[in-house]
């Protein structure tokens, strides 16, 4: 199942108003390790049971990353109960992206 997108519009009812974990990839379309990360993402968005996994494009809804304090990309950011619980820094392979969430969720 591929990632849903969420906005600046809907990220309050998609991400912090969402039952159970939220994960959000900030990414953008010029962004070269984004397109590397987004089909690991993929896979996990199928395997991963219990967790909801967005995308939000930086370039086309910038008042979320802005608030968020999004500073690089991409970012993969864990949202747990309304509030960003974990970060992940990278490297993104599937392996240390599963092993990351496993621990969070």
């Amino acid at each position: 199942m591929p990632m849903t997108p969420t906005s600046d519009a809907t990220f309050q009812s998609d991400v912090l108003g969402a039952d159970g974990p939220v994960l959000v990839d900030y990414w953008a379309e010029w962004c070269g390790p984004c397109k590397q990360v987004s089909p690991i993402l993929d896979e996990l968005s199928d395997s991963m049971q219990g967790v909801k996994i967005m995308k939000m494009n930086v370039d086309e809804n910038p008042d979320v990353p802005m608030n968020e304090a999004v500073r690089a990309l991409p970012t993969l950011a864990l949202y747990k109960d309304g509030q960003r619980a974990s970060t992940h820094p990278g490297p993104y392979t599937r392996q240390a992206i599963q092993k990351w969430l496993e621990s969070h969720v």
